[in-house]
Formats: C-alpha cells, sequence, structure tokens
C-alpha cells in the first residue's frame, strides 16, 4: 500500500496521525482473521456489522472498526447508487485538496471483508426490523438530508433557495441536478448566514467562470455561472464578527478572489483590544479589519453585514411570484460587555428599525437538520426531534423510555451504535467528523471485548442469523430494486475520469441515478 500523506491545512495533527496509523494497520490486513468472541451469539463466526451511510462519519468508523476488529464483515448500505456523501456533494468543486480522505476511504473498501451496496434506501427498500436479525450491529451514519427553514414570510417566493440545494446543484446531486438558480434576474444577491457554506456559496457566484472550469463542477452548472449576472454579494449574520461561524481560511480565499472588492467593516463591532483574543479570533480579526485598497477597475463587490435578522422577503411589483428584496430588523447585544464573546445574545433595536437589502436571488444557509430514517421506532432507536439526532451517549443509542428501564440513567440499546451529523447534529467539518466517528468505533470496539450483549442476545429472544447482506439480497431483489457494488461505483469512476479528460479536468460526474445505472447494464 502507498505511504498516506494528509495535508495539515484541514486536519488537526492529532487526527492525522490518528488516520495514518489506522491507515498502515488496514494495509497489512489481506484477508478476514478469525476472532472469538466471549458472547455466545457471536463466539463462534465473524461480527456482522452494518453502516448505513457512506459519508465521512460512516467509513472513518468502518476503519477503525476494522483496525480493531479485522475479522468483522462490514456492509455498507447508501441511498445512491454511488459513496462518499458530503465528500463528493458537499465540499465545494474548487477545494479538492478536501476531498483527499477519499483515497482514504478507497483503502478501506479495498479490504476482502468490506461489502458496499448502493442504491438501497434503508427503510424504505428494505426495513430495519428486517435488517436486524441478520446483524450483530448497526451504526448509523446517514447525515442530515434536510435544511432547515427561516418559516418568515414570502419565503416560497422564486428566487429563493436553500444553500444546501445550491451546493448539491454545483456539486451535480441527483436530486437538485434539475434546479434552475436565477442567476441571470439581477445584480444583487443575499446569502442569509455566514458559516462556511454560505461563504462557498458567495465564493461561487463571483468567482471567474475559467477558474470554475478547472474544477470537477459539471457542465450544466458551468454553463449557468457563465452567464450569471450577479456581482454583488451580501452575506448577513444577526450577530457580529466574533459570533459569526466561517473560518479564516474562507474568508481570505474569498476576499482575494480578482476581480472583487470586500466592503470594509466597522472596527465598532470588534474588541478594542486584539491582542487579547484567542489567537485563532485575533487573526479573523485582524484579517477583517485590514485595510485594502478598493480597486477601480473591479466589478464584483463582496460585503459581510452583521447585526440584522430577516423578516420579510419581498416580491416584485412587476411579478409577485419573484423575489425583488428582503427586509432586515437591525439587532443589538444584550447586556453585553465583551464583544468577543461567541455566546452574545442578540435582540432587536428598540423602536424597531428596518434595513432592505434588494436581492433577485437570495440563498438560506442557516443550517442543515438530520431527520429519523423510517421504521427506527420499530427498532426502538429514539430520535430527538427538537435537536435533530438520534440519542446516544458516546455514539451508543440509548433509551430513557420507561418501557426500557426503570433509572433515569440511558440504558444502551445493544448493538445500535450512531455517528457523525447523526450522532450530534450537523455541525463541524471533516476533521471534527472523523473524531467524532473515532469516538464511536471505540465504545462498539469495547462493547465486542468486552463481550457486551449486541443485536439478537439471548435475552431478546435468539442469536443473528450472522448472514448479513446474504440473508436480504433475495427480498431486496424481489421488489426490483437495482442495487449496486465497490466494482459498480469504480466502473462509474472510471467513466466520468474519462469523460472529465475529454473537458480538461478531473471528472465529469454523472448527475442522475438513471445515468448511473444505465452504464452498469
Amino acid at each position: 500500500m502507498a505511504r498516506i500523506t494528509i495535508r495539515a491545512t484541514y486536519i488537526c495533527s492529532s487526527c492525522i496521525r490518528q488516520f495514518r496509523n489506522l491507515s498502515q494497520s488496514l494495509g497489512k490486513v489481506s484477508s478476514p482473521i478469525r476472532t472469538t468472541r466471549r458472547h455466545a451469539s457471536t463466539a463462534q463466526r465473524p461480527f456482522r456489522l452494518a453502516v448505513i451511510g457512506s459519508g465521512p462519519a460512516a467509513f472513518y468508523a468502518s476503519s477503525k472498526v476494522l483496525q480493531k476488529h479485522p475479522s468483522t464483515l462490514l456492509d455498507m448500505y447508501e441511498r445512491l447508487p454511488i459513496p462518499f456523501g458530503l465528500v463528493r456533494y458537499g465540499v465545494a468543486p474548487d477545494h479538492p485538496e478536501v476531498k483527499n480522505c477519499q483515497e482514504r476511504f478507497e483503502e478501506v473498501a479495498a479490504l476482502p471483508n468490506f461489502n458496499f451496496i448502493g442504491n438501497i434506501n434503508v427503510g424504505v427498500d428494505i426495513s430495519l426490523k428486517d435488517m436486524k436479525p441478520h446483524y450483530d450491529a448497526i451504526l448509523f451514519a446517514y447525515g442530515a438530508s434536510k435544511d432547515r427553514e427561516l418559516g418568515i414570510p414570502g419565503e416560497g417566493l422564486e428566487g429563493i433557495m436553500s444553500a444546501r440545494a445550491f451546493v448539491g446543484w454545483y456539486n451535480g446531486l441527483p436530486e437538485y441536478s434539475h434546479l434552475k438558480p436565477n442567476l441571470q434576474g439581477g445584480e444583487q444577491a443575499v446569502v442569509i448566514g455566514q458559516g462556511n457554506v454560505a461563504l462557498d456559496v458567495a465564493r461561487i457566484l463571483l468567482s471567474d467562470i475559467d477558474r470554475l472550469r478547472k474544477t470537477d463542477m459539471p457542465e450544466y452548472a458551468l454553463e449557468s455561472l457563465s452567464r450569471c449576472k450577479i456581482s454583488q454579494v451580501h452575506a448577513v449574520g444577526r450577530r457580529g464578527p466574533m459570533q459569526a461561524a466561517f473560518t479564516i481560511k474562507e474568508v481570505r480565499e474569498l476576499i482575494s478572489l480578482p476581480n472583487v472588492n470586500f466592503s470594509p467593516i466597522s472596527k465598532d463591532l470588534f474588541p478594542s483590544d486584539l491582542k487579547a483574543l484567542p489567537r485563532p479570533r485575533k487573526r479573523l480579526a485582524e484579517l477583517l479589519l485590514k485595510d485594502r485598497p478598493i480597486d477601480p477597475t473591479a466589478t464584483k463587490t463582496f460585503t459581510l453585514d452583521f447585526l440584522l435578522s430577516p423578516t420579510t422577503f419581498n416580491a416584485s411589483s412587476s411579478d409577485p411570484t419573484t423575489l425583488s428584496s428582503i427586509e432586515f430588523l437591525q439587532n443589538t447585544y444584550i447586556d453585553l460587555t465583551d464583544l468577543s464573546n461567541p455566546s452574545a445574545s442578540v435582540q432587536p433595536i428598540s423602536p424597531p428599525q428596518k434595513l432592505t437589502l434588494p436581492a433577485t436571488a437570495a440563498f438560506r444557509s442557516i443550517g442543515y437538520k438530520a431527520e429519523p430514517l423510517e421504521g427506527l421506532s420499530d427498532i426502538s432507536v429514539p430520535f430527538d426531534t427538537k435537536r435533530g439526532f438520534i440519542t446516544n451517549r458516546n455514539g451508543r443509542i440509548v433509551t430513557t423510555s420507561p418501557l426500557e428501564t426503570t433509572s433515569s440513567d440511558p440504558l444502551p440499546l445493544p448493538g445500535l451504535y450512531v455517528a457523525g451529523w447523526a450522532k450530534r447534529g450537523p455541525t463541524g467539518v471533516i476533521a471534527s467528523t472523523m473524531e467524532d466517528a473515532f469516538s464511536t468505533a471505540d465504545s462498539l470496539n469495547h462493547d465486542i471485548e468486552a463481550g457486551a450483549k449486541m443485536l439478537n442476545h439471548e435475552e431478546a429472544g435468539g442469536e443473528s442469523t450472522g448472514l448479513g447482506w446474504e440473508g436480504l439480497r433475495k427480498d431486496v431483489e424481489g421488489k426490483g430494486v437495482q442495487t449496486t457494488s465497490w466494482r459498480d461505483w469504480l466502473w462509474i469512476d472510471h467513466l466520468e475520469r474519462e469523460e472529465g479528460k475529454k473537458l480538461g479536468k478531473e471528472r465529469e460526474k454523472m448527475t442522475s441515478v438513471e445515468e448511473m445505472l444505465g452504464c452498469l447494464e
């Protein structure tokens, strides 16, 4: 196996060491090694694990389980025909270095006891209740599939879309590839939110099209962006710059774009003594406050607006179905003595002061939310709908139901685990997802070694069949579901790269499930 190189710019040194050690260990496994376990249901055969999802959390957790217990037989289920989740569909096309982790995931998938089952919607094509008898454990790592809404008047007007949908559109995610963002309707766009995704949206809108042509952005998105008339982008947050979620790398990249002027920010929004700030926040504040000469030849502008909460999307007077402007209320801090407080709260100024920003396109970037898989309740998995994740402790799914426990302490549900955004909510980047997934894998590994109860333990009425996917395949195929394998993905990957060569870029993505399945026939 080739030596692994991980770029420290995107993953902390501790994470680099952990994953390098994992990759080296995985590289030594040429065939499954038999491991005896104390628990009766798995003592005479390899441990069977189902992983639902194929994004970073799924692969990172899988890698650590397979490193610690290399005899484990692992089936990874994915709703789309192809793997990698947000690595493929969430990372901006002009950030290819962030996708380097994909190479590590491919090493995991090359192991003989790893099995990928794509184009299968768990909970729909196959029920969790039917899966359960064939596994010793199930690990949920299916991410967050929905975006949050503002819930204000006019949110359904044409020209308004979620940042998630826009990111999916320019990354070729099948469910969003048909969208028609309003990029030609006017010069002004507003992004509501100030996280890294919001800045990704702004950067793509303001980037020179020739810069984007070198990426793996689909041709339909490049064609639309080549006709984009948007030249002024505002990214709006309800709090101040010291509470914004964006990071210095994304800010620096955006304000360094050619042909784009960055609007200055008032010093009143920053602490008077920047030297007292923690180093990361100090560097960010200095970058935002740095004097920059205005380029008189630049044709585009980017503005960060703070202390504003949207209240209404206004329709055009000439077309009541389309967006023309957005109304905001100006905010002020509540009893704030330290502008650098990351938890600072705000409220509208009294009496109310309104601000209207003209816009023909608006992108809502206020976060994602996870939803429960269909059938979670059938296997007693609790989902916190308010906070948007599966109830857990250190990745072990737990219940506080009085039907399950007489104690006030959460009771682990044997053999059920969760990682990633379904575990903690949709926050963090790939590096934090790796740490989170490793934590869940540690819990699972500990339970295996301790002989803890797993799915279908004796007290629950019987043991697992140990068949995994093979115990389900016949019923799934009988429903007419065309599943995909890792070999199928490798063929799709090959075809995409070949098409990309013709266009002078790394790959041209297939952007529909039909196209992916069609090339396999």
